[in-house]
């Protein structure tokens, strides 16, 4: 089954400095993390919350786009999309 993304809600986690996000696959909640270093061509420790959510915002197709192809290789309980995961 294709991950769905019902909830367009995301929030910030400071300590991974990442944005999460869920995606569906039926009735299980898909946890997504997404680095600051993949949202911001120049991510450093001082990239801020709302640098971040505005970046997921404009890229959010792609990072659904991405997500899918990355829930598609291997299914885990969590997952982090890094820079790599976009090139």
């Amino acid at each position: 089954m294709a991950l769905s993304f019902p909830n367009r809600s995301r929030s910030f986690n400071e300590a991974r400095k990442a944005v999460r996000f869920l995606a569906h696959d039926g009735m299980f909640e898909i946890p997504f993390f997404v680095g600051s270093d993949a949202l911001l061509k120049s991510a450093s420790p001082q990239s801020t919350e709302a640098e971040c959510l505005v970046a997921f915002d404009a890229a959010r197709r792609l990072i659904e786009d991405v997500a899918q192809s990355v829930y598609a290789s291997g299914h885990r309980s969590v997952y982090i999309l890094t820079r790599n995961d976009f090139q």
